[in-house]
């Protein structure tokens, strides 16, 4: 971290209570993983309180602390090294990530959307690797706390920044927005995730359309055409870049082929098509896709750097991750789930032309008042899918209902499911497994991972 310390007391607008060590590397919120020299910031949440643990911070190695509390005693403790007290941790961890973008000075590419945001953001950051240095988001350090600690492993060697923003409710984006202030931004799509809280898509739309809050004439927003909510955005003082399959986009894709672990297509540029293969499924990654080619193009790539850069795709786990077995093939998509990305899916699970498909789905969560309906156009969508539809959770009853086929099997749980696993799963089957994060249908993944079929 390319900080000096008196930066760091300035940008937090803290007050040093203790004057000890002031070597430091690296930032750290949670004392299992301090390392020597790490700045340990004491982060206050509902059910803990970082200012409990600073001592054993310090004797695992820590230089410096960051507290909003003095929860020990200054005078009498032989561990205790630099300490900074300031008003609120949390905020004092965006401040320090908001004034070290500012300092560093490269390029960050935000996205956000109900879905495919991971995806997008791995594409982005491959694509734009032949060119550039590139950082991208960790696994899901999206929120206000995430994000700010992604900002903070950054140094002056990287050319480009690709960064996640989730939220669940409005006010959060902008907040991460401010903090990351990007000079690019992309919004994959508005679908029904976090409705529970936001109620209407209109409302979801306001709260990812924050990404672009401190935008000016220099900024660009990059959108997906295909989704209607998404069109509403227009007459900003901005660029606004649109892609999706209607030749009035500014990157539209044509001559589409869908394979079981990638997809192949052509773009359009000044009257020459370019042919791009992906090695992702699904049609939804063509999108995304082409959302990656915008930044690419807006980050003056050539469409031959884009292809090399694709060599270099490190997609995140557990999304549609395929694992091929002995006898069985399976789809691992259980990072997460929404009715757009569950029919996703299963578009993928359709593009494998030998043995029986198999769907195992669980509840989706945060669909509020939506969720039986969501639940059941799902089910009704896996009709002309799945040979076999496998519903487990509370809203399995749901998935019957819109399946309305004989080939379904309903369990409460996962460990029912797992129980029978062996009596269900058959030889040459192709399986897809997704479901909410918090269902934890990993497990299940495991089970079938070692299941002697």
């Amino acid at each position: 971290m390319e900080l000096s310390f008196k930066e760091i007391v300035e940008a937090i607008n803290g007050k040093v209570v203790v004057r000890g060590r002031e070597d430091f590397n690296n930032v750290c919120i949670d004392t299992r993983k301090i390392q020597k020299d790490n700045i340990y910031i004491a982060i206050k949440g509902e059910r803990f309180d970082g200012n409990k643990f600073v001592i054993d911070a310090f004797k695992k190695g820590a230089s410096i602390a960051i507290v909003s509390e003095i929860l020990f005693d200054i005078e009498n403790e032989d561990e205790v090294e630099t300490v900074i007290l300031v008003d609120d941790t949390e905020k004092a961890l965006l401040d320090l990530a908001s004034f070290y973008r500012k300092k560093l000075g490269l390029k960050v590419v935000g996205v956000t959307g109900s879905c495919g945001k991971t995806s997008t953001k791995d594409l982005i950051a491959a694509f734009l690797s032949e060119k550039y240095k590139v950082f991208k988001t960790k696994g899901n350090f999206n929120n206000q706390i995430g994000l700010p600690l992604m900002i903070l492993e950054l140094d002056s060697t990287y050319d480009v920044a690709v960064l996640e923003m989730g939220m669940s409710d409005l006010g959060e984006i902008d907040i991460l927005a401010r903090c990351a202030r990007p000079d690019i931004a992309v919004i994959t799509n508005i679908g029904l995730s976090h409705i529970e809280n936001l109620k209407t898509q209109d409302n979801i739309l306001k709260a990812k359309s924050e990404i672009f809050n401190y935008f000016d004439e220099s900024n660009t927003l990059i959108i997906n055409g295909e989704d209607k909510n998404l069109l509403k955005i227009k007459d900003k003082c901005f660029e606004i870049l649109r892609i999706g399959y209607n030749h009035e986009y500014d990157v539209y894709a044509f001559n589409i082929i869908l394979m079981e672990d990638n997809t192949t297509f052509s773009i359009q540029d000044n009257n020459q098509e370019i042919i791009f293969n992906i090695p992702m499924a699904g049609k939804h990654n063509i999108l995304n896709s082409m959302l990656a080619i915008a930044v690419a193009k807006k980050l003056n790539l050539s469409f031959e750097e884009m292809k090399l850069g694709i060599k270099n795709l490190e997609a995140t786990s557990m999304r549609l991750e395929v694992i091929k077995k002995d006898k069985i093939t399976i789809i691992n998509d259980c990072y997460n789930a929404s009715p757009d990305s569950m029919k996703s899916s299963m578009d993928v699970l359709t593009t494998y032309k030998k043995g029986r498909k198999v769907a195992i789905l669980g509840t989706m969560n945060e669909l509020g008042d939506e969720a039986i309906n969501a639940h059941t156009e799902v089910g009704n969508y896996a009709k002309d899918k799945v040979d076999l539809l496998i519903a487990i959770g509370s809203y399995k009853e749901c998935f019957r209902k819109g399946y309305s086929l004989d080939s379904i099997l309903t369990f409460e749980d996962k460990k029912d499911f797992i129980d029978d696993l062996k009596t269900i799963i058959k030889e040459n089957d192709v399986i897809l497994v997704k479901a909410s994060r918090g269902m934890k249908f990993e497990e299940i993944v495991n089970s079938l991972e070692e299941a002697d079929v």
